[in-house]
């Protein structure tokens, strides 16, 4: 069987070219040493005949994590803080991602989950395997104006059970977080009904690397709280956990229920908006009319098909339902901007939109945005509703 090398095939989805970053030929040389691409050496523990003698393909691969707090994220007393200073709230993380370090120091994110392994392939098997990536604690910013401090979390140890491998793929996993780093006096809703040190933050992260140089990502499991939003090998935001509970994180996440006890929390994972939403929902949250905020709870009907309507929504947090006829069609997670076809079409609703978790919505007056952008958001959601 021809070898990766001689097809030029490379990590990421898809095949590329081999001389993307991620993929080079490993090849013996005089005296058994093996080689790599230029300045990076092999992983310790590759042997000379893990190599075969002649030539192998290392394919690299990544999927990272995001955790961050936006604003509208609490509610209650607890929010006072972050009302008047001061903690404060997150600006919405960049759409691609870089320079992880950097982005670790500079306070934007408060834990990155930075998921990166590798393989060695040899006439089409995978002979040898391994992790390369690790958790990043970032800073919270506390002050009031501009006068901010930098405060760095507390790091729990990453968990990176063995990996699963077989001739065509491994499977590697990787568990990331920490505590914030200021104390969070609070009930709890079991004993000992009362903590102050502030619950953990995490993510689990799953990545598939295979044989053919394509790769796949999965979030096996994440805190309630904050937002996690989930990024490509390619640096490209793929993906967001779609729920934020403040509540259940305060109250129940300590102990056993985290990873290092023995509990994990499921993620409720959608795909992204379009780049255009993103950048209204910008323009919604903080342009001059502040929206109005409403609430359903799991089953709950946000609009029904066939009601006369005139408001936008913007979805903040859980996942709802798109259903024509009384059939599901689609489902749509935070970020999403909903209700533009009733202001540009009939004044109707041309579907129903049901809660599948609890949701939270801003209502937008119309005139927030422009019917050319409106007009944009509805072409795409119909080429969704069509695939």
């Amino acid at each position: 069987m021809p070898s990766l090398f001689e097809h030029g095939w490379s990590v990421g989805q898809g095949r590329q070219p081999c001389r993307a970053r991620g993929c080079w030929p490993v090849r013996e040389q005089p005296g058994g040493s093996l080689d790599g691409p230029p300045g990076q050496g092999l992983p310790s523990g590759l042997s000379n005949q893990t190599a075969g003698g002649g030539l192998a393909m290392r394919i690299e691969s990544s999927v990272t994590s995001l955790s961050w707090i936006p604003s509208e994220a609490i509610s209650g007393m607890m929010r006072l803080p972050f009302d008047i200073g001061p903690v404060h709230y997150d600006d919405p993380p960049p759409d691609r991602i870089a320079n992880i370090p950097e982005l670790a120091g500079s306070g934007a994110v408060r834990f990155i989950n930075d998921l990166r392994a590798w393989i060695e392939v040899e006439n089409g098997s995978i002979v040898s395997h391994g992790h390369s990536g690790r958790g990043w604690i970032g800073r919270t910013k506390l002050g009031f104006g501009s006068r901010l401090l930098l405060f760095p979390a507390i790091p729990m140890p990453d968990i990176q059970p063995q990996p699963q491998p077989d001739r065509k793929a491994v499977r590697f996993t990787q568990t990331s977080g920490g505590r914030p780093p200021l104390p969070l006096p609070r009930k709890l809703n079991r004993p000992p009904f009362v903590q102050i040190i502030p619950p953990v933050v995490w993510t689990t992260l799953a990545l598939t690397i295979n044989a053919d140089g394509s790769s796949s990502h999965e979030v096996l499991g994440a805190s309630p709280f904050p937002r996690h939003w989930i990024y490509d090998a390619s640096g490209k935001l793929a993906n967001k956990v779609a729920t934020t509970d403040f509540s259940s994180w305060s109250g129940d996440i300590f102990g056993a229920r985290t990873p290092w006890g023995k509990e994990d929390s499921p993620a409720f994972v959608t795909q992204v908006e379009s780049e255009l939403e993103r950048e209204l929902s910008q323009r919604i949250m903080r342009g001059g009319a502040k929206p109005q905020f409403r609430k359903l709870a799991k089953d709950e009907i946000l609009v029904k098909q066939g009601d006369a309507g005139q408001e936008l929504f913007l979805l903040l947090d859980g996942v709802l339902s798109v259903e024509v006829d009384g059939k599901p069609i689609a489902e749509v997670g935070p970020g999403a901007i909903l209700g533009e076809r009733a202001l540009l079409e009939t004044g109707t609703r041309t579907a129903t939109l049901r809660a599948l978790t609890a949701v939270r919505v801003a209502v937008a007056s119309p005139d927030q945005v422009s019917a050319e952008a409106l007009a944009e958001v509805a072409g795409g959601h119909r080429r969704e509703e069509n695939v």
